[in-house]
């Protein structure tokens, strides 16, 4: 038994060892605004030339991935980038940034008292710190040679699923593409990026911690101003929807599909 137990440990540290070096081929990075750092992680083609063009892939993290070690936001979603095939039939620039412990990515009013936990998005409020420094990185990025202008695309999960309705909504024009996990956001911004961005909404029945009533609701909402997005419910699922969208096979050639004109 002592034996069994030592490879199985063996075998834990060759996976984390492994995992770990895979994620080395995201680069640490540091954007630097003023006083302001937003710790990022970027992955790059395999075979990366300046001469060429790429889409640009924005993801952002739920809130327990937030933090200031620059690791914890590789946590799902990676490996979807990393996987080989897709390195090689959709080479792309993709960008995970991390959201410092206590912020959010989105404005957003939380009642922990409920379960699921109450969430109301305000339209007034300038973007959050993270989300401000996020859309500065976005302009650096977008305005070099090697990116591809009509393939700009973002994704989360959680609270970065939240933020990725708010950044659609302050940059509606940018983004050819989106994909949101488990979120939701407020419902009157949904006009300024409906008929832009092609949209995959995901959500899980189950979830007791971000109620799937927010990703109906906002679909709903995405519809009434004349957008089409795709809307993926679970049935059987909780939180971690994630792990069933990022299975969906045709996740990836629909994003790099959408071309914007």
């Amino acid at each position: 038994m002592q034996n069994k137990g030592l490879i199985f440990v063996v075998i834990l540290f060759f996976i984390g060892s492994l995992f770990a070096q895979n994620n080395d081929e995201f680069l640490r990075r540091q954007f630097i605004k003023g006083k302001d750092t937003l710790n990022y992680r970027v992955l790059y083609p395999e075979k990366f030339s300046k001469a060429e063009v790429y889409p640009l892939v924005l993801f952002l993290h739920g809130s327990g991935e937030r933090g200031s070690d620059n690791v914890k936001q590789l946590l799902h979603g990676s490996r979807l980038f990393l996987d080989p095939v897709t390195r090689k039939t959709h080479p792309a620039i993709v960008i995970f940034p991390q959201c410092p412990q206590n912020e959010y990515w989105a404005n957003m009013n939380v009642d922990r008292s409920t379960k699921p936990i109450s969430r109301k998005f305000p339209s007034e409020l300038e973007p959050t710190k993270p989300l401000h420094l996020v859309m500065s990185l976005l302009d650096e990025f977008t305005n070099k040679p090697y990116i591809k202008k009509a393939q700009v695309y973002v994704g989360g999960l959680s609270m970065g699923s939240m933020g990725t309705f708010e950044l659609l909504s302050r940059k509606p024009k940018l983004f050819a593409a989106a994909f949101a996990i488990c979120g939701g956001g407020n419902l009157a911004l949904a006009e300024k990026y409906a008929k832009n961005t092609e949209m995959w909404i995901f959500h899980g029945a189950n979830d007791n911690v971000v109620d799937p009533q927010l990703s109906i609701d906002i679909v709903s909402s995405i519809i009434r101003f004349g957008g089409k997005p795709n809307f993926t419910l679970y049935g059987q699922a909780n939180h971690n929807s994630w792990d069933a969208a990022f299975a969906e096979p045709e996740l990836l050639s629909w994003l790099f599909s959408k071309i914007k004109h």
